[in-house]
């Protein structure tokens, strides 16, 4: 301890004391301080101070600092030069009247700007220690020893963390690109699935059960339990178009050869009604609630209510051929319908005429699919001469994007567990494709059919599709994440149960 003059004072008693404090008090001329040996008491004489100067001293007035040593507060402020502020990626303090601080608010700037405005915001990001020009104090080891074994990363201070969304910021730990098997993990033979561009043979229930049409049968094959059981037979003189299981899956409609549809409780095997009003064959069926949309050769589509007793309460008038494409959305609210004449047409729950009308495809329109996770977002793929699927958005009536596939587009399907989609192709791949959603960047291209793929369905579950093609096969596929994890199998089954047939 260095020999120094420190400033003494006495505390003046007060007024009003005790018996035993007046009895100390009298001495107190003569307080005896416990002073080191090698200090001389007669340097450390006592100040005597009133208590107006107490106050004022108290208050840092007129108080005159020894010219011997700094005066330190009660508080512990620690000196910057000795702190390692390498381990917190900011600059060390300067002589200019910087603080620090400066340089921590211009990295979060920086990253603000970059997360709201995008990397080309004229904004330079800012540099790494390793970089740093300016000379760094040597690291007084016993300051901020918690932080030795880490380093902070200047994206720590990004308002938005580590959001995938935020532009130029890295994500930690990269998550690696999910896998699609390559392979069906099931193959069921269907003898008599016809190869035709027009129909629509193949449909998955809510229900978990599949309703498949081979000729003039319809035969449901249960996911579950791997049962195949015979719904119907039409006769010698007719033949199934197509099938479209009714939103609770209960209930399947059928579309006959003859211009009829037929609607069949699935529980019991028992036809509940038959309804009219088509001239030529039914090849499109759309669900929604308690209302049956029809599509047929005649061109004509047919608004029927199961409730009503008549066959249909309204007739939908547009196209110029057949149609061969119905696709309700999400909310029940629009219907997109997609024809021969290479036109696709958007109609409301109360319109005669279609309410927009989009000419861009050059082939036949068969594969429509309504986007699960943006309202009023349309995808449609068109035939041979056109191979390309078609954005929409039906709300401000835009056209958004365009995709040349290279082969015929049969079906679409969107996920709705994640942003992807899935088309079946025809002439002359044959292939399979999974999409992301807007990128339109290719996650797999599967392959096994032999003829076109004409035939989709999408499990209830959301994970697993179901394709059929003229080489009469239905085969199963994993291909998209159940909602929870990405990579979890679906529970219709994950691994290949042989081949088998469905009649």
């Amino acid at each position: 301890m260095e020999d120094q003059a420190l400033p003494q004072r006495t505390h003046q008693p007060s007024s009003t004391t005790s018996p035993s404090s007046s009895s100390s008090s009298s001495s107190s001329s003569s307080i005896q301080l416990n002073l080191p040996s090698s200090m001389s008491r007669a340097s450390h004489s006592l100040e005597t101070l009133t208590p107006s100067r107490q106050i004022d001293r108290m208050i840092n007035i007129n108080h005159h600092l020894s010219p011997s040593r700094a005066i330190y507060s009660d508080r512990f402020i620690p000196s910057r030069s000795g702190s390692n502020f390498a381990l917190f990626d900011i600059s060390p303090v300067s002589n200019s009247h910087s603080d620090g601080r400066e340089d921590t608010s211009t990295a979060y700037a920086t990253l603000l700007r970059t997360a709201l405005f995008g990397p080309d915001s004229g904004v330079v990001p800012p540099a790494t220690p390793e970089k740093r020009s300016s000379p760094m104090c040597l690291p007084n080891h016993n300051i901020f020893r918690y932080k030795t074994e880490t380093r902070r990363s200047m994206h720590s201070l990004s308002p938005f963390g580590f959001d995938d969304a935020a532009p130029g910021l890295n994500p930690s730990p990269v998550k690696t690109p999910r896998k699609v098997p390559r392979s069906p993990y099931k193959v069921l033979d269907a003898p008599a699935l016809q190869d035709d561009f027009y129909l629509n043979l193949v449909d998955w229930s809510s229900h978990n059960v599949l309703a498949v049409g081979l000729g003039n049968c319809v035969y449901l094959w249960n996911a579950c339990s791997s049962k195949v059981t015979k719904l119907c037979d039409l006769g010698i003189d007719d033949s199934v178009c197509s099938v479209g299981w009714a939103q609770r899956g209960t209930h399947l409609a059928v579309g006959t050869s003859n211009g009829k549809v037929q609607i069949w409780d699935a529980s019991r095997c028992k036809r509940v009604r038959t309804m009219e009003g088509h001239r030529l064959r039914i090849g499109a069926l759309a669900w929604s609630s308690s209302l049956l949309s029809s599509g047929s050769r005649d061109k004509s589509i047919l608004q029927r209510d199961i409730r009503a007793q008549d066959d249909f309460v309204t007739k939908l008038s547009g196209h110029k051929s057949e149609v061969c494409g119905l696709k309700w959305s999400y909310d029940n609210r629009e219907l997109a319908s997609g024809g021969n004449d290479n036109r696709l047409f958007v109609w409301n729950q109360h319109s005669t005429q279609p309410v927009l009308k989009f000419y861009e495809h050059t082939a036949a329109v068969k594969a429509i699919a309504w986007s699960p996770h943006l309202h009023g977002l349309l995808a449609s793929g068109g035939g041979t001469a056109d191979r390309c699927i078609r954005f929409w958005n039906t709300t401000t009536n835009t056209h958004l994007s365009c995709m040349d596939t290279g082969s015929q587009v049969c079906n679409l399907a969107w996920s709705k567990n994640v942003n992807e989609l899935v088309s079946t192709h025809g002439f002359s791949q044959n292939q399979i494709i999974v999409w992301r959603y807007p990128t339109m960047s290719k996650l797999a291209t599967l392959t096994g059919h032999t003829f076109r793929v004409l035939y989709l369905a999408i499990s209830p579950d959301g994970q697993t599709i179901v394709t059929g093609a003229g080489d009469e096969t239905l085969r199963f596929w994993n291909v998209f994440p159940s909602p929870k994890s990405q990579n979890t199998d679906s529970e219709i089954g994950a691994s290949f149960l042989g081949r088998t047939t469905i009649r």
